[in-house]
């Protein structure tokens, strides 16, 4: 990835950041549906993702992986799995947001990389290193102190970071590309979407009609909203290094974390502070740790004359 020219890093950085700071921000968007209901907006969110995708496929003509994937069925059964999951991460973090809790929402997208690590240990039997166990631990110490605090586990948090934790295992597995990816699990979603939809019109509860033009424009808008973040974050990762990537992933929970304390003024009593402290010193834990890695692993092969091959990210970004 060294070798990629300056201008070329530079354009991957501006990719990143821009689509980190997309899912940052999205909570400044989905209050502007109401009053769509969290299940009106997820809906509509799958059928105009499909169409925004499938636009963008046609005019770059990318559509060879379509046969390849019809002809492998278990490819395709892991298409409806992440399909199914995400359909929850989307669900649900549109209610969080809507229903005041955009701080425990942020709260998820920071504890999924701890989340990713257990399961990696819990289902693909993955070896830690004892700094990774450490941040494992105080992550757990964490989501106890927030348990206390809010006098519930933080099941919003939990449900956000385990749903997108499985999307990235099963996204793994199925190997396409971001904005391929997203069309697949589009497809899969867009039939039952459709159909609630026109449900909810012929029982006179839809919102997309009733309410104007403005309202029905930004409901359409979602497709936009879910995809062109995926475009950026699909022209960063072939851009610059992946532990560049894991960095950036942090600005989308720190900016939904200040929106919600700041804008949305979400109350933040001591003991809410005290557990985030624990997941920001756990993730300071992992961060060292996976940069100390890294480092090392590079020093090695310039020891041994191995050649350098671009770190591209496997793990799919926060999509809020």
């Amino acid at each position: 990835m060294s070798g990629k020219p300056r201008g070329e890093r530079h354009t991957g950085m501006l990719n990143g950041i821009a689509a980190y700071g997309m899912w940052g921000l999205v909570p400044l968007f989905w209050p502007l549906l109401k009053p769509a209901g969290a299940v009106e907006i997820l809906a509509q969110r799958m059928v105009w993702s499909l169409v925004f995708v499938a636009a963008a496929l046609l005019v770059v003509r990318r559509w060879a992986w379509v046969g390849e994937l019809l002809r492998q069925p278990r490819r395709l059964g892991l298409v409806v799995v992440a399909a199914a999951v995400i359909t929850v991460n989307w669900g649900v973090y549109i209610w969080s947001v809507n229903s005041g809790h955009v701080v425990e929402a942020s709260l998820g997208y920071f504890i999924n990389p701890l989340v990713t690590i257990a399961m990696g240990v819990l289902l693909l039997k993955e070896r830690l290193r004892p700094v990774q166990w450490t941040a494992v631990g105080v992550g757990a110490a964490a989501v106890v102190v927030l348990t206390i605090g809010y006098g519930r586990p933080p099941w919003i948090s939990l449900c956000l970071a385990f749903s997108f934790a499985t999307y990235g295992l099963v996204k793994k597995k199925v190997n396409l590309g971001g904005v391929e990816s997203l069309a697949a699990e589009t497809a899969v979603q867009f039939l039952p979407a459709l159909t609630y939809l026109l449900w909810l019109s012929a029982q006179g509860r839809s919102t997309f009609a009733a309410e104007g033009a403005g309202h029905a424009a930004l409901l359409a808008s979602t497709g936009i909203v879910t995809a062109l973040p995926m475009v950026c974050f699909g022209a960063a990762a072939i851009r610059v290094p992946l532990s560049t990537l894991g960095l950036l992933q942090y600005l989308a929970p720190v900016f939904q974390f200040l929106l919600g304390v700041v804008y949305f003024h979400e109350s933040m009593p001591a003991e809410r502070w005290a557990g985030f402290a624990l997941v920001w010193l756990a993730l300071t834990l992992l961060t060292w740790d996976g940069l100390r890695t890294a480092r090392r692993a590079a020093v090695l092969r310039a020891r041994i004359g191995a050649p350098r091959t671009a770190a591209v990210a496997s793990a799919d970004p926060v999509d809020a």
